[in-house]
């Protein structure tokens, strides 16, 4: 019955599958069982980052406070491996992003000065070691950031990858690349004007200029901002608040609004309503139908 489902949704969203959409293309997306080294466990050190596991939650933390965070070479490349473990991990459901202390976080660190003078090609590796936003985005489950201080720079280029960012008060958001005659170069190019519009993109880019969390609220590039002593507690019941729903119907629904961004309008309601038959076939769709007339909680089982 999935298999015809699924043949069903290729044959109607065609374009969809030639673009190599991520979820659908390999079939229902289902995480894969975990071989014990996902997040809540001790097998993987991090000196770089922080992670842990509650439940269907995890949370990773950027861990270089006396550098404000600051992303490097070892920071980039344990943040692709915590998304590879976290993407293997049945069980998460959904990723908290924030950092330690009182940034999230400030830029990288420089181009090391024994690659200043190499060939294009080497200081070409070193930029794409240092890159991690793409495996942010690239989890299935909904991803919050918790912004709980400044994200300058390659900071920010990570916070806009996540779905829904709720921000400190105090917080100030930038790009300050050109002003330091350098170019971002994990991805704020392409996801700032995504989220925010290409004017908003353009404005923060070309003039390096710094905002505050009001004007990052107003223009878009946050959706809540609250007090410093309430950011994790708010962060909290935002996530709750997701968890409520079922697993596999979020992940569909992630993947139809990011998806659908790179559709044609057309194409979009197409892979909207193939991924409304698909869900069709879980398991929770019924749980769901069944408590609602049964007139008590759902309990989903991601499946």
């Amino acid at each position: 019955m999935v298999n015809e489902l699924l043949t069903l949704v290729k044959r109607r969203c065609g374009p969809y599958y030639l673009a190599a959409g991520p979820a659908v293309q390999a079939g229902i997306p289902q995480p894969q069982k975990s071989a014990g080294n996902g997040p809540g466990k001790d097998a993987i050190p991090y000196r770089s980052i922080h992670h842990q596991q509650d439940g269907p939650i995890a949370t990773v933390t950027l861990s270089r406070p006396e550098l404000s965070n600051r992303v490097s070479l070892e920071m980039a490349t344990e943040l692709r491996e915590v998304c590879q473990a976290i993407q293997a991990d049945e069980n998460v459901r959904l990723v908290i992003l924030t950092g330690e202390g009182d940034q999230f976080s400030v830029g990288r660190e420089a181009l090391p000065e024994d690659l200043s003078g190499s060939p294009a090609s080497v200081s070409l590796d070193w930029l794409k070691g240092i890159q991690a936003a793409s495996a942010i985005a690239a989890i299935q489950v909904p991803v919050i950031v918790a912004v709980n201080g400044d994200a300058m720079d390659h900071g920010l280029e990570l916070a806009i990858a996540g779905d829904i960012r709720i921000a400190s008060s105090s917080s100030k958001f930038g790009l300050t690349d050109l002003a330091a005659g350098a170019f971002p170069w994990d991805g704020a190019t392409q996801r700032l004007p995504r989220l925010v519009g290409p004017a908003w993109a353009r404005d923060m880019i070309l003039t390096s200029r710094i905002i505050d969390a009001t004007e990052a609220l107003a223009i878009g590039l946050v959706n809540r901002v609250v007090d410093s002593d309430r950011l994790i507690e708010e962060t909290r019941t935002l996530a709750e608040s997701i968890l409520a729903g079922g697993a596999i119907a979020a992940r569909y629904a992630k993947e139809a609004v990011n998806q659908g961004a790179d559709l044609t309008l057309d194409q979009g309601l197409h892979l909207e309503a193939d991924l409304n038959v698909l869900l069709q076939s879980t398991a929770d769709r019924a749980e769901g139908i069944k408590s609602f007339l049964e007139r008590r909680p759902p309990r989903y089982t991601g499946t």
